[in-house]
């Protein structure tokens, strides 16, 4: 399901008064939406063909500063404009936004007008794209944990995020009573999502203290990755419009559980579930067999793809449901990679390194440019985990830092393959520039812990 919108329609609408707001939102490299407002009637008389931004989108950190190190883009460079380039198939309503309507767009070179290789659109479509030559259609879906709190944005930036209280306060995992006192937020996310034309499933009570879980159903990999950044952008959006704010930060306490972004995938052919053969064991087929291999081969070059910033990296701890070990197990929720629906039409491999601070573009397409090197090797997938992976000392591990994992991706063949030097490189720069900066700042656990002692 992508867009509930078609152009003609909304002519219809703006015509009729009903929508008089355009948003034209482009990915960045954080995976948020970015872009304009367009009166309704300027964007169905030009701006619906193509509109323009300043290329820096592709080359800042979460702040906005413009990074210094990209060949793209740069100060001696003039910083130029990209061309935004309206998908109408994701022309969607915003319910939670009166008289509004969303597009999301790809970005082009202002002068050749090809799609700019480092856009996480293009990264991911790439991808789709060679999975498609294959014969395959790749079909996903990513879980969405996050923290809501008591006090509006607004009112923790007053108080500097130093105590931010979660909405619910004891953990309500699966509870029906508990998640009850979060329902004027929660309702208003399922059902304002709904209408935008993102087929949500579900909500729940995550297994911490305020912690919540948003589900779509699963769709190809694509409009997934569309649905998830809405998603992200829409649960904010509404949670401001309510008092409240949410965070998708990885970790946001060392003392709580981190959020996670859990990415189910299968590979169909047709109307039929690539992924299973019914007289194989478990129900996995041999090309299932060979894409988690892939995956599992090349898991520490791809994690910065699922772990982008230095607080990424805290969640990794064991006991608290976010897996160390990137091995593959059978309904194992210890392992990386726990194979769900076995047996059965839904068999499919769930990656559960990935948290909630994941650009969805970005991890999907990593997940699927190992899957499919593993394919094409014909790779051999080793023995399943089992028991308490988080006790196997030998089992390959997750990288710990984002130093390591960039080192990974940096060092990656594979991924240069897949997406080329320059966009590996591109991302390796803003990998860097993360640590750097957190190299640069004094933070406040260094500040309390060395002040007086030190």
């Amino acid at each position: 399901m992508a867009g509930n919108l078609t152009f003609e329609a909304l002519k219809e609408a703006v015509d009729a008064g009903r929508i008089d707001t355009v948003l034209t939102c482009i990915i960045d490299m954080q995976g948020r939406l970015m872009g304009k407002r367009f009166h309704a009637q300027s964007f169905i008389e030009t701006a619906w063909h193509e509109t323009h931004c300043c290329n820096y989108l592709l080359a800042t950190d979460l702040e906005m500063v413009t990074v210094p190190g990209y060949k793209s883009t740069s100060w001696a460079a003039g910083y130029g404009d990209y061309v935004m380039k309206p998908d109408l198939s994701t022309l969607r309503l915003i319910p939670w936004l009166e008289g509004t309507a969303m597009v999301i767009c790809d970005v082009l070179d202002h002068h050749t007008h090809e799609e700019v290789p480092h856009s996480p659109r293009a990264i991911l479509k790439r991808q789709v794209a060679r999975a498609e030559a294959m014969g395959f259609t790749p079909m996903m879906a990513t879980e969405l944990e996050f923290f809501l709190f008591e006090q509006s944005y607004p009112a923790l930036r007053d108080g500097q995020f130093r105590d931010p209280k979660t909405l619910g306060g004891y953990n309500v995992d699966y509870s029906i009573f508990g998640t009850t006192k979060e329902e004027e937020v929660m309702r208003a996310i399922r059902n304002g999502l709904y209408g935008a034309g993102i087929p949500i499933e579900c909500s729940k009570g995550e297994a911490e203290a305020g912690q919540e879980e948003v589900n779509a159903k699963y769709s190809d990999a694509l409009d997934t990755a569309d649905m998830h950044s809405i998603i992200k952008g829409g649960c904010k959006e509404i949670a401001f419009m309510k008092g409240r704010s949410v965070t998708f930060m990885a970790k946001y306490d060392h003392r709580r559980a981190g959020s996670s972004s859990h990415v189910h995938q299968s590979l169909w052919k047709g109307d039929k579930p690539a992924f299973l053969d019914k007289s194989a064991e478990h129900g996995m087929s041999e090309l299932m067999r060979q894409y988690v291999a892939g995956q599992l081969a090349h898991a520490e070059e791809i994690t910065y793809f699922l772990a982008p910033y230095v607080n990424s990296y805290k969640r990794f701890v064991v006991g608290m449901f976010a897996p160390t070990k990137a091995v593959w197990s059978l309904d194992n929720r210890t392992a990386g990679f726990r194979i769900c629906g076995e047996g059965s039409k839904a068999i499919r491999v769930e990656c559960r390194i990935g948290g909630a601070d994941l650009n969805p573009y970005l991890a999907l397409a990593a997940l699927l440019a190992a899957g499919l090197e593993g394919i094409e090797k014909k790779m051999v997938l080793e023995p399943v985990a089992t028991g308490d992976v988080y006790q196997a000392g030998t089992a390959r591990e997750i990288p710990k830092t984002l130093g390591a994992a960039a080192a990974k991706m940096h060092g990656s063949a594979m991924l240069r393959r897949a997406f080329g030097d320059a966009v590996v490189d591109h991302y390796t720069r803003t990998a860097e520039w993360e640590i750097e900066e957190q190299n640069r700042v004094v933070t406040d656990w260094e500040v309390q812990r060395g002040l007086e002692r030190a």
